[in-house]
């Protein structure tokens, strides 16, 4: 079971060098083993061996767990149980083995692709893309075994990993299974690794997944199980991204089957997929708030698989999500949408829409009517000293990171420390107009700032202190979708708190208070004209604006004036009005 997070952007900013965006360009319209070769090159050009004893420190940012106890530990695959507490862990930096005799003892490095297949040759013995950490004990009755799906088991780990006869078709020697959990962080692994070192492939015998090919490198019964668990069992989910993008960062190369899942089948299985997946159905809108609203969907169904959903707002394109399930934030109050769905598969074939289902938000006055969000971090987990990448699900139900952050501190309840990492918000759709935050340096140290960055520009900084300070940075003022990151503490070395951080919608409802004359616009609801009332002859712009903050009718006047309004559909719009340095805002319903 993957754990799927809810957010309008499939991007987690971390405090880790980015792949580049134009990473794979060179690879763009290849396939087979064309592909093949071109991803060779790309992920070959600028990987470091950073030797074997680093792996270590590596593991810190690619396998701390930030999922499932979310308490710092070590992610190990074959023992991680992702449906409850772990009766083990380890924390990093402690409990390398050694010697073991039962699961628990201690962890070491884990070869996905065992060492004898290459003579423990480098840099594939220190590859961290499938060189990974893992209870010794595991390790060690996994041993050489391929990976596969077990017929009866001889052995099984405490999370349900299983070493036994093979039942896969094609081979019937002993197999290590993982559990589904992890079937496709190994599989892209293994392709990684046939990818990475295709030229020297057909050297590798030895293990009985490889065929002793350069091309296709693995045995056809491998390809088939690989691309299933890649594609069908175990599909990449947002941490994997996360930790694709820390080992880019550690060793300067990424595996590109996380960031491309489609390469797989265009490289073993080039078959063109033109099947578009079934139209998502069900669609029903509920749960509304005076910000949101909850959308949950039957799931569509594809020959390969369902890569993700783009939902429709008021019958324009909103976000994409992975799963299901959403929670659209930024909304206004009293406000009707409606929500349509279509879902995508990797090659970009689209469904048709679902069915539509509307919604209405309230008007109880929550979080003042205009806040896009607000999270008071009661939801961070587990409690932990230690300092590591943090990733929990906030208040509003969008997925919230830190990084170089810690856990067990508490401001006006618990807070979230960071010290010189990154604290990155949800993506919302409702635009900022003004942040509020508290914080506190606590510890040693002094006063600094940290950086408030809205979709990637500097727009303010937030101070801090040896005391309690609530910060607002005003007249931010960005429309649409927003990604908001705090980072660039002024003093690396302080220990920041923050807590109680909420924004405002971008609205020019809330650009301040003017003393803007009485205006009058009737009827409302409106069918064919609308008639603007002035009381003066100051020239006056009229703007109406959809509720994605399109533009729609922009006029000038200067007297009372009639707009003919029948070509707009019917819905709500935001009526603008500005008059010198004033401007006032009305909700126009249009029948």
């Amino acid at each position: 079971m993957k754990h799927l997070y809810l957010f309008f952007l499939l991007i987690t900013t971390l405090g880790f060098a980015q792949i580049p965006s134009n990473y794979y360009d060179s690879a763009n319209g290849l396939t087979e083993y064309a592909l093949k070769t071109e991803l060779k090159n790309i992920i070959s050009n600028g990987h470091i061996d950073q030797g074997y004893g680093s792996l270590y420190t590596g593991y810190v940012t690619t396998h701390t767990d930030t999922e499932y106890e979310n308490d710092g530990s070590i992610l190990l695959y074959y023992t991680e149980n992702p449906n409850g507490t772990d009766p083990y862990g380890y924390n990093h930096g402690s409990n390398n083995c050694g010697n073991y005799s039962a699961e628990g003892d201690c962890y070491n490095r884990e070869h996905l692709v065992p060492q004898s297949a290459f003579s423990s040759a480098n840099p594939m013995r220190t590859d961290i893309h499938h060189v990974i950490p893992s209870d010794g004990y595991a390790n060690g009755q996994r041993g050489s075994y391929p990976f596969g799906t077990v017929s009866s088991a001889s052995w099984t780990s405490q999370n349900g990993s299983k070493r036994g006869p093979s039942n896969v078709s094609g081979y019937s020697g002993t197999v290590f299974e993982p559990i589904d959990e992890f079937k496709g962080d190994i599989a892209r692994a293994v392709l990684y690794f046939a990818v990475r070192y295709e030229d020297t492939m057909d050297n590798y015998g030895a293990f009985d997944m490889f065929n002793g090919t350069e091309n296709q490198a693995l045995e056809d019964w491998a390809i088939t199980m690989l691309l299933d668990w890649h594609y069908n069992i175990d599909p990449v989910d947002q941490q994997e991204i996360d930790r694709n993008n820390a080992a880019y960062n550690y060793q300067g190369n990424a595996n590109p089957f996380v960031d491309h899942p489609e390469y797989a089948n265009l490289i073993w299985n080039p078959t063109t997929d033109t099947e578009a997946p079934t139209d998502p159905i069900n669609l029903v809108a509920s749960n509304p708030s005076d910000n949101t609203i909850d959308l949950n969907w039957t799931a569509s169904t594809d020959n390969i698989a369902v890569d993700s959903y783009d939902v429709y707002m008021n019958g324009m394109y909103s976000f994409n999500v992975v799963s299901n399930t959403a929670i659209v934030t930024g909304l206004l109050p009293d406000t009707n949408y409606c929500f349509t769905v279509k879902a995508k598969d990797a090659v970009g074939n689209e469904s048709g829409f679902s069915n539509q289902s509307c919604e209405t938000t309230t008007n109880n006055g929550s979080a003042g009517g205009t806040d896009c969000l607000t999270e008071t971090f009661e939801n961070l987990g587990t409690s932990s000293g230690s300092y590591s990448n943090v990733t929990w699900t906030g208040d509003d139900g969008g997925t919230w990171n830190a990084t170089d952050a810690r856990t067990d501190q508490t401001l006006n309840t618990r807070a979230i420390t960071i010290r010189n990492g990154t604290l990155t918000l949800p993506t919302t759709s409702g635009g900022i107009g003004s942040l509020t935050v508290t914080t506190q340096r606590v510890f040693s140290g002094g006063s600094g700032t940290f950086n408030l960055n809205v979709n990637g520009t500097l727009v303010g900084t937030i101070a801090y202190g040896d005391t309690q300070q609530t910060i607002t940075i005003p007249n931010i003022n960005v429309e649409n979708n927003v990604s908001i990151v705090i980072d660039g503490n002024s003093e690396t070395s302080n220990r920041v708190m923050f807590d109680d951080l909420s924004y405002t919608c971008y609205s020019s409802l809330s650009l301040g208070e003017f003393n803007i004359e009485t205006i009058e616009l009737y009827p409302n609801p409106v069918n064919h004209n609308l008639t603007v009332e002035l009381k003066s002859n100051i020239d006056t712009t009229i703007e109406i604006f959809n509720m994605l903050g399109k533009q729609i009718v922009k006029n000038i006047i200067n007297k009372t004036s009639t707009l003919n309004l029948e070509a707009l559909n019917t819905g709500i719009y935001i009526v603008k009005i500005t008059q010198g340095n004033s401007t006032i805002t009305k909700k126009l319903v249009k029948e």
